[in-house]
């Protein structure tokens, strides 16, 4: 006996004090053998002794303190008191006699209990890594792994899917074991994507080695979601030219075999990047092809495979899209209806995605109310799930959130974090939007030249990586900056630059926002009728949306202009 900091006395058997426990020696063993909790069956199957012997030996046990008892054989189940107990008892045996004994209890537990083998696989798992059968072992991690990501436990998932492909290399590589490998490594990088990120080096590393194995295989149809992962990863990196070339791949691949699960992965893959690159119009036609493709019968099994819902984040995306394009009504609608199909659908990752990007939406719109219910609603979920690319996209939306509460310095300080958190996961695709948070953050404290280099950063980061979605944004908002700054000529330049870009990617929200500024400066200057002349025809295009603060703003300047 031990005694711990407190006084209190803690049993940490040795191997010399198991010896004098006699025949309790053996029972203690195989009880360790089995877990920190056993059941009184289990261990009468295995330990083969009669009744009396083995509840002699228990009581024993008991006794010594070594284990709890619940209940009475032969329902009774056992605990050891510490975990230190139970590894004690494990390493006390020799390797062969413990993986005989591992090898006993994995043949009991498939005699008497199978059911088992679909509720614990990786009980099974575990007991024939150790037994040394290593075919039943890569078989069960695999089912442990597909069961905990379908319940979205996906740190245990990932952790089950490498024991397996740890086992599997202790195979002779051949077709069946490729197969196999291949199987774990695109169901590794769907839940790598979920807890490490989208642009996560071990994201990429573990699509990349499937990617090998299925041009190896002769790129079979069931994994065309390899592709599609490879592009989604590339995208979040803010390799955009390299994405849309995988995605571009993925359609006409499927296209070519007549693939309709691939076909909905192809367009949901270009319609989201194409959304990024500012590409609205397209974007808009492809994830419109996934809403009308996607059947949840037939297609249902893609959301395990890319550890999302292709209809539902096609719906999120499809929203920043129509508000872009000058449909806010349309935009709020259809990323509402994916908040809530992701919550009907109790799929953690979908809602993440949904949430997040509603918060982008409702971030440009600045309505406070529903952000701060979904920013709030997003950092719970991310925290719980441990999810973290969308914490610190979580993190960012806070901070915003802080800022527009009033508590700037700690705003400021979130949205600083969380963009480092962002980009620490390697990815770069929403780092512009981030940036330019923050210069708005500095500008409602008054630090108008840290705003302007920040968004400066912005700019040169959307150049870099082809995010142009909301460059227009970007000049407007730098050309308000400058022209507090005393420079109305340079203020002009960036409107209209604003204006040409949302124009080229016919984004009538952007063109409006910058029409509005540009009008406001013209009318300051006294050129009032080009003011109205400027604004009045794109305030005319719009059929929707008119109880939105852009529509309401616009409106009253024509008013005044009028």
């Amino acid at each position: 006996m031990q005694r711990s900091a407190t006084g209190a006395s803690s049993w940490v058997p040795s191997p010399r004090w198991l010896d004098r426990l006699g025949s309790v020696r053996t029972v203690a063993q195989t009880g360790a053998a089995i877990g920190r909790e056993f059941s009184y069956q289990l261990l009468h199957a295995v330990s083969r002794l009669s009744d009396d012997e083995l509840k002699a030996a228990l009581g024993r046990l008991i006794g010594s303190e070594l284990v709890f008892q619940r209940g009475t054989p032969p329902d009774a189940v056992y605990t050891f008191k510490h975990a230190l107990v139970q590894d004690a008892a494990h390493s006390s045996m020799l390797r062969s006699t413990r993986q005989q004994l591992h090898a006993q209890i994995a043949e009991a537990l498939e005699t008497h209990s199978p059911e088992l083998m679909d509720t614990q696989p990786e009980l099974f798992a575990q007991h024939c890594e150790q037994a040394g059968f290593i075919g039943k072992s890569v078989t069960y991690w695999g089912k442990a792994g597909h069961r905990s990501t379908a319940r979205s436990a996906m740190v245990e998932a990932a952790a089950q899917f490498q024991k397996g492909l740890h086992q599997l290399a202790l195979l002779p590589d051949n077709f069946e074991h490729q197969r196999l490998e291949l199987e774990f490594r695109v169901a590794l990088g769907g839940v790598l994507n979920a807890i490490k990120g989208n642009a996560a080096p071990e994201t990429g590393q573990a699509y990349t080695r499937a990617r090998e194995l299925w041009e190896q295989l002769g790129s079979p149809s069931e994994f065309l979601h390899i592709p599609y992962g490879q592009s989604r990863y590339h995208m979040f990196r803010g390799e955009f030219d390299l994405a849309q070339k995988l995605a571009e791949e993925l359609l006409a691949l499927s296209q070519q075999r007549d693939d309709a699960g691939g076909l909905v992965l192809g367009h949901f893959s270009s319609g989201r990047n194409l959304m990024l690159a500012g590409r609205f119009a397209s974007s808009r036609s492809h994830l419109l092809e996934v809403l009308a493709l996607y059947d949840p019968v037939s297609h249902g099994s893609l959301v395990h495979q890319i550890a999302s819902h292709p209809h539902t984040n096609s719906r999120t995306f499809l929203g920043l899209v129509l508000f872009c394009l000058g449909y806010p009504d349309q935009g709020l609608r259809q990323s509402n209806a994916a908040i809530d199909e992701a919550q009907r659908l109790t799929h953690p990752q979908s809602l993440a995605v949904s949430l997040t990007y509603g918060n982008v939406l409702l971030s440009v719109v600045g309505d406070s109310t529903a952000f701060d219910e979904q920013a709030n609603r997003l950092l719970v979920l991310a925290t719980e799930q441990g999810f973290r690319h969308w914490h610190a996209e979580a993190t960012v939306y806070r901070g915003w959130l802080d800022v527009k509460n009033g508590d700037v310095a700690e705003g400021i300080s979130q949205l600083r974090s969380g963009s480092s958190a962002y980009r620490s996961t390697g990815a770069e695709a929403w780092t512009p939007n981030h940036i330019a948070l923050l210069a708005r953050a500095y500008e409602v404290v008054g630090k108008i030249e840290r705003a302007v280099a920040q968004l400066d950063y912005a700019l040169q980061i959307a150049a870099r990586t082809g995010v142009r979605w909301f460059i227009a944004e970007l000049n407007r908002h730098k050309g308000q900056l400058v022209l507090r700054q005393g420079h109305p000529k340079a203020a002009e330049q960036l409107y209209r630059k604003a204006m040409s870009i949302a124009q080229e990617q016919e984004a009538k929200l952007w063109e409006l926002r910058a029409a509005v500024s540009l009008a406001r400066l013209h009318r300051d200057q006294g050129r009032r009728a080009e003011a109205r002349e400027l604004l009045a025809p794109v305030y005319d295009w719009f059929t929707e949306g008119f109880g939105t603060p852009d529509l309401k703003e616009a409106r009253a300047l024509l008013d005044e202009l009028a």
